[in-house]
């Protein structure tokens, strides 16, 4: 295709039908894809709970578990810590006044 003859509010009109253009058929690819995997799932007797949910569970994949918290402030209970990371301020504060970390154990 010869682009040259083209003036710069055509060449700018292409661009944009190209774009559109590409829009659609990732959009057509991507339900085309969809459909196969489905069809193969189902031949497979798989449900599309048990697909997604086995590609979670693999390699590299994080717990998004919470972790339970181990300290807690006894005079306000919204200040919490779970015993991993840094210390927040309220922890910080506490053993800097001579407190046992032990007391604040849940």
């Amino acid at each position: 295709m010869d682009l040259s003859g083209l003036s710069v509010g055509e060449l700018r009109a292409l661009q944009d039908q190209v774009k559109q253009a590409l829009k659609d058929r990732e959009h057509q690819e991507q339900t085309k894809a969809r459909e196969q995997i489905l069809a193969i799932a189902q031949s497979a007797g798989i449900s599309l709970q048990d697909l997604l949910g086995a590609q979670s569970r693999g390699k590299g994949a994080t717990s998004k578990a919470k972790v339970a918290v181990r300290y807690r402030h006894p005079l306000d209970a919204t200040l919490q810590w779970t015993g991993r990371g840094r210390q927040p301020k309220w922890v910080q504060d506490w053993v800097a006044s001579g407190q046992s970390l032990d007391a604040v154990r849940v």
